[in-house]
């Protein structure tokens, strides 16, 4: 089913019992944010109609312990 509908996905998305939040980073969409395993979708509603989707898909990547939190916040902050 392809929807149009904000209230439509997430009803879909809790019929399903996936995990999503809502947020808001820019002034013309509403953003759905989904985490499924492997896989981070941000689907955006904008005030036009218009959806865009951005998909994130993990490979299974390494994992790191508490230090990785130094090399994040050197290499993305301001």
């Amino acid at each position: 089913m392809i929807t149009n509908n904000l209230n439509d996905l997430l009803n879909k998305l809790d019929d399903n019992k996936i995990f999503y939040r809502l947020s808001k980073v820019r002034p013309e969409a509403i953003m759905v944010e989904v985490a499924v395993p492997g896989q981070r979708w941000e689907i955006e509603f904008m005030e036009d109609g218009s959806i865009e989707i951005e998909k994130f898909i993990s490979a299974g990547g390494d994992l790191y312990d508490e230090r990785e939190l130094e090399v994040l916040f050197n290499e993305f902050s301001d």
